[in-house]
């Protein structure tokens, strides 16, 4: 087992279905890269990884299993000893059994990256922070897509991804960049 200092890399909704976007419609197309330089580090340190996928019960969503779009992309596929919880809400922890998976193993650090930013990602770190988890979010080993407000006005796929990165630092984790926590980890 890890270290207990280490935190988990818990992997959120990286799936076929965020694959290839444009970056007019998406920020941050180098996400998935980011996604697994970290989690090759995990792996060298066998430090805990966890992934987690959508698997949406809506008719016709492209996350729904047995869909092509539900397969976690390549690059970042699980290995047989590494969790995968599949969840059918936006947090990570509703209807799994992630938190109690957690506490068995007295982790108490959760090291966030996944899609997207303003969705499954923002309610699992916001989850996560309420039952008590020291929480690092990766800034850029996260991605989001462009919104239309109600009223119809356009949101770039940056603006939500700053807007909810800005939203949850400091209140619910601490943000963190890729290359900061590679350096880190190596140090350690």
């Amino acid at each position: 087992m890890a270290p207990l200092t280490a935190p988990a890399l818990l992997i959120i909704d990286v799936q076929q279905a965020f694959a290839s976007p444009t970056a007019s419609e998406r920020n941050n197309l180098g996400a998935e890269d980011n996604i697994a330089r970290l989690l090759a580090q995990w792996r060298v340190f066998s430090h805990p990884v966890v992934h987690v996928k959508h698997d949406s019960v809506e008719a016709g969503s492209t996350l729904r299993p047995g869909s092509p779009g539900n397969a976690i992309q390549a690059g970042v596929e699980p290995l047989e000893n590494e969790p995968v919880f599949s969840k059918t809400v936006n947090s990570a922890f509703i209807g799994t059994d992630l938190e109690q998976w957690l506490r068995k193993r007295s982790i108490q650090k959760l090291l966030i990256t996944g899609l997207t930013t303003d969705h499954c990602v923002s309610t699992s770190v916001r989850m996560a922070a309420n039952l008590g988890f020291d929480v690092q979010l990766v800034s850029d080993a996260t991605a989001t897509f462009e919104r239309y407000g109600p009223d119809g006005k356009h949101y770039s796929a940056e603006q939500m991804h700053e807007v909810n990165i800005a939203s949850l630092s400091a209140e619910f984790c601490t943000v963190v960049v890729t290359d900061k926590v590679l350096a880190t980890i190596r140090a350690s």
